[in-house]
Order: structure tokens, then sequence, then C-alpha cells
């Protein structure tokens, strides 16, 4: 009994302390403690910037310890004694508190704060006293300690200096890990980041790519063309009405009211070298009422330039025109319901070159003319076909260039005129031979002022010897003269000889002069006008015709395809031969539009 009763008692003491220490546990459970998540502020959202630098602070932490351990290993293989290790950093290590140094983290737990308004601080962590037998301990260890640091001492200065380079080439390393650590974390750039600039947030809105730089066009209005291969072509149509005093501006004609519709284009082409043009147009009018009036007319041309080798240059050009004879011309049948049709077949060929300051040309033309049946009032029909003939022509022209602008020129033609039928109807052998020359001044001032003029002598003369030879002065010019901007003047003039087939006359010479202006007043606003001077001195007899004319006009463009064309004319023929004298008045209203 007694024995057993030790072994009771140590019994109940283990279990009271069982239950003292249950008890405890569960007062530590049941202590209110502050939440974790609160001191860490991790309650809401976390910024990733702050999660990618703590991510950042252990990636250098992890580095640094790496790099420690590599170093001790590579001592005690050398057999140095290990070094003591330096943080590079303070606050790398625990203090002797024995608390967890903190890593800075969002992660880490909270630490001891002096805020009074903390509801539970953190407690200091309670300190146990050293036993009797630790003491001895430690004071033996302390006795050893001091033994053997006397060995050591001459060790470690020895160890110092080795340390101190280690340490520094550690410091140094770990920089650079660190720095390779930040470049390869760094967040790439992206394609467009060195275009891209900070916008001004009082800057004005960028204008579209197309807007900008933009220029003003010279004529808004102009039409753009229509490409066709490598062709720019220009299209356009004009539908009026012409309300005349005189229908067909002869001596018997009255008032009419006529519709009219004009067809023009002009093709240019699109080549890098060569260049090649095409212009046409068609005119028809018919009689809505008053005057009978029935007739069409047109014309076609072309040029090409061809560039040779050796500064020589061709220029070909071919064309066709259709124009009735008109009721005023010397050719004209009394008594006809329509004149005759004359058609008109031209081609020329020339060859330019540049010898220094001088310039030659030389020009070969064919130009065919070929009648229709003129159409009587009782319906039969009168040939033509007498007045069928081919003008051949040959010119040389020799320029010498003063300066860029002047070249002074002379010239020189030859030519035959050759009918189809050697003898007409009235029995004249109506064939000749011509020869004329010119002097004249080509000018060349840009926009400003540009075109030739020239003057000389022009004889004709028919192989029937009973017909006198037609001959006289030659005025030719095409200028056009700009004085200021958005306005043009041009002067033209021509020599042309008529031939005929009336018994006993050879012919006549007309000289036919017009001066034009035009005058752009607003972008979509363009006036016009022109003054003409014809005079037709006949040959074989004492005539003479004078015709004055007079025109102005309007165009308003209502956009850069559509506008609106007006114009009034006045025309006057005075004669000293009877049945010629008319006068004409008219005034037009039309549509064009362009392409």
């Amino acid at each position: 009994m007694s024995g057993a009763q030790p072994e009771k008692s140590r019994g109940r003491r283990g279990k009271a302390v069982c239950a003292l220490l249950l008890a405890t546990s569960m007062f530590a459970l049941l202590r209110p403690a502050s939440l974790h998540a609160q001191e860490t502020e991790l309650r809401g959202e976390v910024s990733e910037s702050a999660i990618l630098s703590d991510q950042q602070r252990k990636a250098r932490q992890l580095a640094l310890a790496t790099q420690g351990q590599q170093q001790s290993a590579n001592t005690a293989q050398d057999d140095t004694p290990p070094r003591t290790y330096l943080p590079a950093s303070a606050g790398a290590v625990p203090d002797d508190t024995g608390t967890d140094a903190a890593t800075g983290s969002i992660f880490d737990p909270p630490q001891a704060t002096d805020d009074t308004a903390t509801d539970n601080p953190t407690p200091p962590k309670p300190r146990r006293r050293p036993s009797t037998a630790g003491q001895n301990a430690t004071g033996q260890d302390k006795a050893k300690a001091d033994a053997k640091t006397a060995d050591k001492s001459k060790k470690k200065k020895k160890a110092t200096a080795a340390t101190t380079a280690t340490t520094q080439a550690a410091t140094d390393d770990s920089d650079s890990a660190v720095a390779d650590q930040e470049a390869a974390n760094r967040r790439a750039l992206t394609v467009d980041s060195a275009d891209r600039q900070k916008l001004d947030p009082g800057a004005e809105r960028t204008a579209a790519i197309e807007g900008q730089n933009k220029k003003a066009e010279d004529d808004p209005f102009q039409p753009t063309g229509v490409k066709w291969g490598s062709f720019v072509i220009r299209p356009s149509i004009e539908q009026g009405m012409t309300a005349t005093t005189n229908g067909d501006s002869s001596s018997a004609g009255t008032s009419a009211l006529l519709s009219e519709t004009a067809l023009r284009f002009t093709a240019v082409s699109d080549w890098r070298e060569n260049s090649a043009t095409i212009d046409g147009y068609g005119l028809f009018r018919e009689t809505v009422s008053g005057y009978r009036v029935h007739d069409a007319q047109g014309r076609i041309e072309g040029q090409l330039n061809v560039d040779l080798d050796n500064e020589l240059r061709a220029i070909a050009k071919l064309g066709y025109e259709a124009v009735p004879e008109t009721a005023s011309s010397p050719n004209a049948i009394a008594g006809v319901s329509t004149q005759p049709l004359r058609q008109t077949i031209d081609g020329s060929l020339g060859l330019e070159k540049a010898v220094g300051k001088m310039q030659y040309t030389l020009t070969g033309a064919v130009s065919h003319d070929f009648y229709g049946d003129a159409e009587l009032s009782d319906g039969t029909t009168l040939s033509q076909k007498d007045q069928d003939n081919t003008l051949y022509t040959a010119t040389l022209r020799a320029g010498y260039e003063i300066s860029p602008a002047l070249t002074p020129f002379t010239e020189i033609e030859v030519g035959r005129r050759a009918y189809d039928q050697r003898i007409d109807n009235e029995g004249f052998e109506r064939s000749s031979t011509r020869l004329g020359a010119r002097a004249g001044l080509q000018l060349d001032m840009g926009e400003k002022l540009s075109g030739e003029f020239s003057a000389g002598w022009l004889r004709e003369a028919i192989d029937d010897n009973s017909l006198e030879p037609i001959s006289g002065a030659t005025v030719n010019a095409d200028l056009k003269w700009s004085p200021e901007r958005g306005t043009t003047i041009g002067l033209t003039g021509k020599t042309t000889v008529e031939t005929t087939t009336t018994a006993g006359e050879s012919g006549d010479i007309l000289y036919s002069g017009r001066l034009t202006a035009e005058r752009q007043i607003r972008a979509n606003l363009t006036a016009n006008a022109a003054l003409g001077l014809d005079w037709r001195d006949y040959v074989g007899i004492d005539g003479h015709d004078r015709i004055l004319s007079a025109e102005t006009g309007l165009t308003w463009w209502l956009n850069r395809y559509a506008g609106l064309t007006s114009r009034v004319r006045t025309e006057k023929l005075t004669s000293n031969l009877p049945g010629r004298d008319y006068t004409a008045n008219s005034i037009y209203l039309g549509l064009k539009v362009q392409r």
C-alpha cells in the first residue's frame, strides 16, 4: 500500500498539469486579436504595382542568399576559415530579441506600434531567466573561448583582408544580379512607343491625313476628265435655244427660234516622253419656229509629237471637217433648199531641228476638199464635183533664238493646187501653183505672253491664162496675253485663199481677225467678249465684203460639272456687190454639262 501511494500522487500531479495547460490554451484561443488582414491592408483591392514590387524584392533577397551560399562553399573548399556573413543592407538579420525580421512585404505579420488607438497592442515576448547550471556552462565556454582567442588572432588578421575583398566582390555581384533581375522583370515597350507622345489637353483636334497641306486649286470648276487607257478625256455637251433675227445669216433670212446642241471633247495623252492630243466638236441647229434652218457641222483633229535622236522632233497632224456652205459664201448657190456639204481631209508632217541658236522646221501638208450635191427647190440635185481639189504645200522655216523669249523667223512656202476635174463645167483650167514668203516673231514669255505673228506675200497663179492670179499680202497671228491673273486676251489673224468656179472669176483672199477677252469674275462666274473683222477681196472683179461682229457672254457654274451659259451676238455684212448685205442679231441661253 505504501509503495503504491507515491505513484498515485504523481498521477494526480500530472493530471493537474494537463488541466492547467488545457485551460491556458483555451484562454489563449478566446483572447481577442486584431484582424491580420486589416493590419496588412488586404482589405479592398491590392494594386498591381504593389504586388510587382513585392515579387521583385523577394527575388533580390533570394539572389543574395544564393550568392552567399556559393561563396561559403568556395571558402570551405579552399581551407580558409569561414567568414562572418555581412548583410548587404541593414535589418537583414534578426535582432537580439529573437523576433523575425520584417521583409517589408505586404504579407508580413503586423509589427508592434505605439499607436494608442490600437485595440490589442502586441505584448512584448517574455524572456526566461538563465538557470545556475546554464550560468556555469556559459562560464566554462567563455574560458575555453578566451584560450583559443590568442591562437586564432593571427589567423583572423590574415583572413580579414581576404574577407574584405570577398565581401566587396560579393556586393558588386549582388548589385549586378539585382540590376539583371530588374531588367528581366521590366515591362517590354510597345511597338509604337517611340511615336507616342503626350497629348496636350488644350491642343486642337488633329486634322485628317488627306486634309493636311492641301493646295488650293487654281480653277476649282475645271473638268477633271475621264481616264481611258493612257488618255484623259474631257467631254462636254451644251444644249440651248437661240432667238435670232436672221436664221441663216443671208440677205433673205428672217427671224427664227433655233435649238442648238454642241458636243465637244479634248483628249490628252499621259505618256512619259512623247505627247498626243485629240480635239473635236459637233454643232447641230434645228428650227423650232420661224425661218427653216437644218444644218450640222463638225471637226476632229489630232496631233502627235515625237522626240527623235540628235535634238530632232517630229510633229504629225491629221484632221477631218464637214461644214455646209454658208449662205454668205461666194460659192453659195441661189434658189436651193440645202447648200452643198464641203468636206475636208487634211494632214501634215513636220521635222524640227535645233543647231545652236538656229532653229529649222520643214513641214509638208496635204489638204483635200470635196463637195456634195446641192438640193434645189424642185427636189432635184446639182453636182459640185468640179470644185473638188487637193492642195500640196511644203514650208521651210528658219529662226534665230535671240533669247528664250524672242525668236524671229522667216518662212518660204511652195505648193500646187490640183483639181480632180482638170477643166471645170465652164471650160476653165483651175489648177494653180502657189508661192509665198513670210517673216515674223515668235514669243515665249510663259503665261504672260506667248504665240507668234507674221506678215508676207502670197501668190497663186492659175494654169488658165485668161484668169488673173490670186495674190496679195498675208497676215497671220496667234497671240495670248494675260495682263493679270484670271484675265486672258487673245488675238488671232488668218489669210485664206478661196477658190471659185464662177465664170470669169479667179477667187478671192479672205482676211479674218478676232480679238477675244476672257475674265474670271469669280471662281464660278466667267465673262467673255469678242470682236471680229473680216475683209474679202475679190480677184477678177471690183468687189469686196466687210463683216463686223461683236459678242459677249457669261457662264455661271453651278458646280464642277454643270453651268448656265448665255451670249448676245450681232453681225453685219456690207458689200459693194448686189444682194449680199445682211444683219443678224441673236441671243442664246443654254445649259452646259462637262466631265
